[in-house]
């Protein structure tokens, strides 16, 4: 009887090992190809921002007033990104529209779209931008949700191969090189992350700093790795469990393993993240669930639909780079699932959500031709 209890314990043994190993193991499923990023997307996506990058009221202006002379409209203010509700959601309005047009040369609203880009990125707009960020009481302006969007932006500009696209870059290179700049006083200054699921989030800033600054500028990269690792790299058991936050936008724990996805090797890579997330490759939906809206007029409620998509592109890049076909279909999920609910009619969530979910598209395409 002993013995046939020792067989029985050993083969549950076995087979429990076994059974841990194949959840580990990551399949070649086809949950890659579920999500398609095509002119009817882009068609939809580009009105969002189209119709609110001139659009100057309501408006949220974040800024310190000096003196009475601040008080001034938003587009004296900011003559290039004044429409959208806030400077960054304007920002990433015209990333958008940038990057619509790198990937849909032919879009329909084409020259509609370039005659607004024409008119807001200019040479003078763009002094007159710089002018604000110089001012002694708004120096930290937009520090690190803004920089890192403008970044972005600098960074498609460069890659939209047109002469309306170098003349863009042009035009914008001084306000470019200034945030670059401050990212990089603000990072040899900070001694630790900002760990929230809204704007001021460290690892969301460094992470799309960090990939304008691998194609220009070798210090700014350099500053954002060193940082990146002093730190997260000794991160371990994120409470994923705790998010998301009622105002989230962001997931603290998956914006700083996309983050540190892009500054160690795989190896590295996949060894950190079973410390910082544990069982995360097996189970990613564990504690990732779907987050719903309940009042898609208020503001700071309608950030969890970009959460969704946050998530979405996040889920994508580290899926793809460990090729973990759970995190993907997960990802595909969370996409689908606020984008068919996006047009609510709501200028709360209209303003800026186009964005986040043609930045999770483009997470998703990269999985889809490799």
């Amino acid at each position: 009887m002993k013995t046939i209890a020792k067989i029985t314990i050993l083969f549950l043994l076995f087979t429990h090992c076994n059974s841990s190993k194949k959840d580990v193991k990551i399949p070649n499923s086809k949950a890659k190809a579920l999500i398609v990023f095509n002119e009817d997307k882009a068609d939809y996506l580009y009105r969002f921002a189209y119709d609110c990058i001139d659009q100057e009221y309501p408006n949220k202006l974040g800024q310190v007033l000096g003196d009475a002379s601040y008080l001034k409209t938003p587009k004296e203010l900011h003559p290039s990104f004044y429409g959208c509700f806030d400077w960054h959601s304007s920002v990433h309005g015209h990333w958008t529209l940038v990057n619509l047009l790198i990937r849909f040369p032919e879009l329909k609203a084409r020259e509609a779209i370039l005659k607004k880009l024409k008119s807001n990125i200019t040479k003078e707009n763009i002094l007159r931008e710089i002018t604000y960020f110089d001012d002694s009481y708004n120096k930290t302006f937009e520090r690190t949700y803004g920089w890192a969007w403008l970044l972005k932006l600098a960074e498609s500009l460069h890659e939209y191969n047109t002469m309306e696209g170098e003349q863009f870059s042009l035009d914008l290179k001084p306000l470019t090189t200034l945030i670059e700049d401050k990212f990089i006083v603000f990072l040899n200054k900070l001694n630790y992350p900002i760990r929230v699921g809204e704007h001021p989030n460290t690892a969301f800033g460094m992470s799309f700093a960090l990939d304008y600054a691998k194609k220009h500028n070798k210090d700014l990269e350099a500053i954002i790795v060193k940082k990146a690792k002093d730190f997260y790299l000794k991160d371990v058991n994120c409470p994923l469990s705790w998010e998301p936050g009622g105002f989230d936008f962001l997931s603290p724990c998956l914006q700083e393993a996309a983050l540190m996805l892009k500054v160690l090797s795989k190896e590295e890579y996949a060894k950190w993240l079973d410390a910082f997330i544990p069982g995360f490759r097996a189970n990613p939906s564990r504690n990732i669930f779907l987050v719903d809206v309940a009042d898609k007029s208020d503001g700071k409620m309608a950030h969890l639909d970009g959460l969704n998509f946050s998530r979405a592109w996040c889920l994508f890049e580290i899926g793809k780079a460990l090729e973990n076909d759970k995190m993907i279909a997960l990802a595909n999920k969370h996409f689908k699932y606020s984008y068919e609910k996006m047009d609510s009619g709501e200028y709360a969530g209209a303003h800026w959500l186009a964005s986040f979910a043609a930045y999770a598209l483009n997470a998703s395409q990269k999985i889809a031709v490799n």
